[in-house]
């Protein structure tokens, strides 16, 4: 931790220094809670996709991959052994093409 003194009344605008050092404290408090740093890889493409999901631009990844977990988390049993039994019979070849589907109703 490190204290910054700030000097009493408004903040001048030349103060940008001073308003720097806020903005480090401020991250750094925020991210030192129980948070280990680490690097991972991405494609650019999940990258890009994780940028379009954030809620605003300042977001971190962090706070998006959150979200995403506790949505998955929301799913319940059901809604799982439903997805996964899909996602089987797509694997096994069990579907259809969009083509297939307006062949038959004629379209």
């Amino acid at each position: 931790m490190f204290w910054v003194q700030i000097p009493p009344g408004p903040l001048e605008p030349t103060d940008d220094h001073l308003r720097q050092a806020i903005a480090s404290y401020i991250s750094l408090d925020h991210h030192s809670r129980n948070v280990a740093t680490t690097t991972i890889q991405l494609s650019n493409e999940l990258r890009k996709t994780l940028e379009s999901m954030k809620l605003h631009p300042r977001e971190t990844y962090q706070d998006v991959l959150e979200r995403i977990l506790e949505d998955l988390h929301e799913l319940n049993d059901q809604t799982r052994e439903e997805i996964e039994k899909a996602l089987k019979e797509v694997k096994a070849g069990k579907y259809r093409t969009h083509q297939q589907l307006k062949a038959e109703m004629g379209f």
